[in-house]
């Protein structure tokens, strides 16, 4: 079996792989990218949020971002479970700069994008290679076997294995990594429409989170180019799905449109112009974020909640951020577990306090009432929702979070 060498391989053309490559190349390293399917593929997660910037400004994309045809969105908006629509968390509000402005995105393109980027930036880029595993010597990984579409099996080793594969991530089930959130047990249902209405101006490419009737869930609607919306459900999984197991995903969708005020108006004149999709329980995280000779990036070390639209944030961020502890552990020659995850903490700090607001929105905290009683944390609120959350500020929001519960008679937040 044909075996080559390189610094770093990435299993996985996504997001989180196209970044950490794109980073590493540029450095000098000798990266090479494996990546099953072929691009443009069909992904869910297209909304965008502000703190993406500093990564596509790094990797280079944010010059083409602008370039783009992609709908540009200033801002978030709720509306409750009678229909009534919140005022807009206009984000160059909160802070009058260009990267307040983000994008909602196809990511069929932007994935495609931002791999094509990786190649412009050296990285070698293998796509329609299936990965049938990682090769380790003892703990420590050295390489992967890999199928090519159009070639034998072939052996490539590496000094550092970035797994970047998503949710069918081949080390974190390997080793039984994987934790399921034990508060996040959600699904997901959608379709795209065309035609849907959309708000004029500045409003047009918001982001809007739409309350069904009791609280049961909540939709997404994301505007996207070419008259196309994206417009899907979540709630708990058994209430979504175990419970109308023998009904059709059509019928279930309808079902929660019949129970959001705020969907039906916006579709009634649409066409639904793509089938019905689901994605069943895919809260989790991995028990640790890398081992000797390799790193979890991405879905493929955790997914939060599609409902701050923290998926794409999260997928640039833990790139970057681990290709940094790997360029120092390649400069270094130092592969261990504990300087492969030094990315690690930080991180999970982050997706901690994203996780705190999610699971208060679901717990039934009223926003409302919590900013007219704290005006002045209304900031700190916002830099969540923009995904401005490395940083200790942000804790500020807890303790009054933790006396509005009280005050509501909720359970205590379940931390993880």
């Amino acid at each position: 079996m044909a075996t080559t060498p390189c610094d770093v391989i990435v299993i996985g053309g996504g997001p989180a792989g196209s970044t950490a490559s794109t980073l590493l190349a540029r450095k000098g390293y000798a990266v090479e990218l494996f990546e099953r399917e072929h691009f443009p593929r069909f992904h869910i997660g297209e909304s965008m949020i502000p703190n993406t910037y500093p990564v596509l400004q790094r990797t280079g994309m944010l010059e083409k971002m602008k370039g783009s045809h992609f709908v540009k969105k200033y801002s978030v908006q709720f509306v409750n479970q009678r229909g009534k629509l919140s005022e807009p968390f206009y984000f160059n509000e909160h802070n009058p700069h260009e990267s307040s402005q983000t994008w909602q995105v196809r990511r069929s393109e932007f994935d495609h994008v931002a791999l094509n980027n990786a190649r412009e930036n050296g990285v070698t880029v293998h796509e329609g290679a299936r990965v049938l595993e990682v090769l380790f010597e003892g703990t420590r990984a050295v390489g992967i076997r890999v199928k090519p579409e159009d070639g034998p099996e072939r052996e490539v080793r590496a000094k550092v294995v970035i797994d970047a594969s998503g949710q069918s991530t081949l080390i974190l089930d390997r080793f039984g990594l994987r934790e399921w959130d034990p508060a996040l047990k959600k699904a997901a249902l959608w379709t795209y429409w065309k035609g849907a209405y959309r708000d004029a101006g500045r409003d047009e490419g918001a982001t809007i989170v739409i309350q069904t009737e009791g609280k049961k869930g909540w939709f997404w609607y994301i505007p996207l180019h070419d008259d196309i919306i994206s417009v899907g459900v979540v709630a708990d999984q058994d209430y979504l799905f175990k419970n109308r197991a023998s009904k059709d995903y059509e019928t279930i969708y309808f079902e929660e449109v019949g129970r959001a005020p705020g969907v039906q108006p916006r579709i009634a004149n649409a066409q639904r112009c793509d089938v019905f999709r689901a994605q069943k329980e895919y809260s989790y995280r991995a028990k640790k974020a890398a081992g000797d000779g390799w790193c979890l990036i991405g879905d493929a070390f955790g997914f939060l909640d599609p409902l701050y639209s923290s998926g794409l944030l999260l997928a640039l961020t833990s790139g970057a951020m681990a290709s940094d502890c790997i360029a120092e552990a390649l400069a270094t020659g130092d592969t261990s577990e504990s300087q492969l995850r030094k990315w690690e903490a930080p991180y999970l700090q982050g997706m901690n306090r994203i996780r705190r607001l999610v699971c208060e929105f679901y717990d039934g905290l009223s926003f409302g009432r919590f900013i007219k009683k704290h005006p002045h944390l209304k900031g700190l609120v916002t830099d969540v929702l923009i995904g401005d959350v490395f940083k200790d500020d942000v804790d500020a929001l807890w303790g009054p979070m933790d006396e509005m519960r009280t005050e509501q008679h909720l359970p205590a937040y379940a931390a993880v």
